[in-house]
């Protein structure tokens, strides 16, 4: 460790994490190599494709670009910490229906950013949906199945509100 390094304490899929970390450690290589979190992906690692996006404080980020050092404090939250909330579940099970996924390695960030899509853009269309998942990549699906999958999600939940 350099002598640099920071000692930081942040909340990890609600659990208190306290670690001493490398000042230019980016939080995905903290969350996948420290906490075993293998969930969040690295493709491009310069914050372009999507596939590390986590929630900090709720808000989708980019965990490839984001340092560990700046989550002092923060409140982070990976596709492992979704397991039981109930939106991802609707989330998870829609893409399967939709055939939202295949290789499977978009789909981690795909679910953290479509679910923050789904409660901010509760009236969403295809076109917003597609607007709003532009920063996420996958090379495998051709998005028809994600784009159909968020809207699954959309138009059920607003069924069931009305």
């Amino acid at each position: 460790m350099s002598a640099h390094a920071k000692t930081i304490s942040l909340t990890v899929n609600g659990t208190r994490v306290e670690a001493t970390v490398p000042p230019r450690q980016h939080l995905g290589d903290f969350l996948r190599e420290r906490e075993l979190l293998t969930g969040t992906h690295l493709g491009c690692e310069h914050g372009v494709c999507g596939a590390c996006t986590i929630l900090i404080d709720g808000e989708p980020a980019r965990s490839c670009i984001t340092f560990a050092v700046a989550c002092d404090g923060r409140s982070v939250t990976t596709v492992e910490g979704l397991d039981d909330d109930p939106l991802a579940a609707e989330l998870r099970e829609a893409f399967s229906a939709e055939h939202g996924l295949q290789c499977g390695f978009c789909t981690p960030g795909m679910l953290v950013a479509a679910r923050d899509v789904v409660l901010r853009c509760p009236d969403a269309d295809n076109r917003a949906i597609r607007t709003a998942m532009s920063g996420n990549l996958c090379r495998c699906t051709g998005y028809v199945g994600i784009v159909n999958a968020i809207r699954r999600v959309i138009d059920a939940r607003n069924t069931n509100a009305g």
